[in-house]
């Protein structure tokens, strides 16, 4: 699913015209960033409309879990209720949207970054509202956050497996760790201390380290020398950097811990939608590199 250099730029200008028209990555077509720009803005948009729509006919397109139907089952992905949940998800969505599809630029993944946001955008809303009916309860569920922790387990894979192209380093042997290792992340941080939070934890980290170091012998070197080309080279460092940030600190939003009387915040749809992109991503890398290799 790699796209070479020449798919991503949308034409040959003419020389006298080359420079201005390209963004700062690298030779890339700024006309093409430009419109993808504007196409990514059609989701806050409809975010916004639906927003604005009467209250009694958003909760009518919100998820009821006692009464579940097809369609709500889409919609309620884009219903939100209050201005605070609305401007939460539209942000995350600037945040996650720009690293997602920047890391898949630079990395010559813009395909792939398409072909995953249609999946979360029109498939995901099914799929995460079928699994959240796991957990019966008399509630609605609605929100676009599950459709943003999708992203961000878009980003967790798209910067590993860009850095490692762009440096020509086997960078993708740490995804099963880091996923491992993130969901011992989420279960101490979101979760309320108990004997099943303490015991995921520590199950997911018992299975990551070992992986992690395994993988660590085989690459030591190499690891250490792509982590400080990504780092001085020009937009990869500052992408590579953000993207960190990003991974240690959306989680605190993502997962925040429960607080009594403070508003409820579906833990389980979340990690839903982060396990199942970041599945569904590196599975799909996986086939490509396959593919390629054949």
């Amino acid at each position: 699913m790699t796209v070479p250099n020449s798919e991503v730029e949308a034409r040959e200008l003419p020389a006298s015209g080359r420079a201005q028209s390209r963004s700062r990555f690298g030779g890339i077509d700024g006309s093409r960033v430009a419109t993808d720009a504007l196409a990514l803005l059609v989701v806050p948009l409809v975010m916004v409309g639906v927003f604005s729509l009467p209250t009694e006919i958003k909760r009518a397109y919100a998820f009821s879990y006692t009464e579940p139907t097809v369609l709500t089952a889409f919609t309620a992905h884009y219903v939100h209720l209050t201005l605070d949940h609305l401007v939460g998800n539209l942000t995350g969505f600037f945040l996650l949207a720009s690293l997602a599809y920047g890391l898949s630029l630079v990395g010559g993944r813009r395909r792939l970054f398409f072909a995953s946001m249609a999946t979360f955008l029109i498939a995901f809303p099914f799929v995460l509202s079928g699994l959240n009916l796991a957990i019966p309860r008399n509630a609605i569920g609605f929100g676009f956050s599950g459709i943003n922790m999708a992203l961000f387990g878009y980003v967790a894979v798209a910067l590993v497996t860009v850095v490692g192209d762009r440096f020509e380093a086997d960078t993708c042997r740490y995804l099963p760790a880091l996923f491992l290792a993130s969901a011992g992340y989420v279960a101490v941080h979101a979760l309320p201390v108990s004997a099943a939070s303490v015991g995921l934890a520590s199950v997911a980290l018992a299975v990551a380290i070992p992986y992690g170091r395994f993988a660590e012998r085989h690459s030591t070197q190499s690891l250490r020398r792509t982590v400080a080309q990504a780092l001085d080279t020009p937009v990869y460092g500052e992408l590579f950097a953000v993207s960190v940030v990003v991974l240690l600190g959306y989680p605190f939003v993502g997962f925040p811990t429960p607080t009594p009387g403070g508003p409820r915040v579906n833990i389980y749809i979340h990690f839903l939608g982060y396990a199942l992109a970041y599945t569904v991503v590196y599975v799909s890398l996986l086939a490509d590199r396959s593919d390629r290799l054949l």
